[in-house]
């Protein structure tokens, strides 16, 4: 039975992925769950790595796939408000409702910084994720696939 849009899982599993799009697939896989991206861009020469982003602005998703990784989904950034974290809908909680929802969960490792235009970055590094929030309230939400301890990706198995 195909999942009806209204009722794609929106349930972010860390080192894992979103709903069906897990870490590690190929492009062609992506596009065949979510469509045509609406814009891709590309690394530019200065970047670190090279890589490829897809957007879905209207459902509020981008993909990025890293050359090094075979163009391999390996991070997702999303501003989705029906977006979950350990079942609670995380756009609609504030920085310290967040935080305290990592630590009902056993994460306690983060690092707080102040960036641009009043933005705070909440990095949980082990868990390969970032939360941005602007004045108390989430903005984005980048999440990635783990790597051990030697910076070796761990490639989740598909569920």
């Amino acid at each position: 039975m195909e999942q009806d849009r209204e009722e794609f899982d929106n349930e972010i599993k860390l080192g894992y992925g979103i709903g069906d799009l897990y870490f590690g697939l190929s492009m062609d896989d992506v596009e065949e769950i979510m469509g045509e991206p609406e814009e891709i861009e590309e690394s530019d020469e200065e970047d670190e790595f090279e890589h490829k982003a897809w957007n879905y602005w209207d459902s509020g998703f981008s993909f990025y796939f890293d050359k090094e990784d075979d163009y391999r989904l390996s991070c997702i950034e999303t501003a989705n408000p029906n977006v979950t974290l350990f079942g609670k809908k995380i756009f609609e909680m504030s920085q310290q409702e967040v935080e305290d929802l990592f630590k009902q969960n056993g994460v306690q490792n983060v690092e707080k910084e102040k960036i641009e235009n009043n933005v705070t970055c909440l990095s949980y590094e082990r868990e390969m994720i970032d939360l941005y929030f602007e004045e108390g309230k989430l903005l984005a939400v980048n999440f990635g696939v783990h790597m051990d301890d030697n910076l070796e990706v761990l490639w989740p198995k598909q569920a």
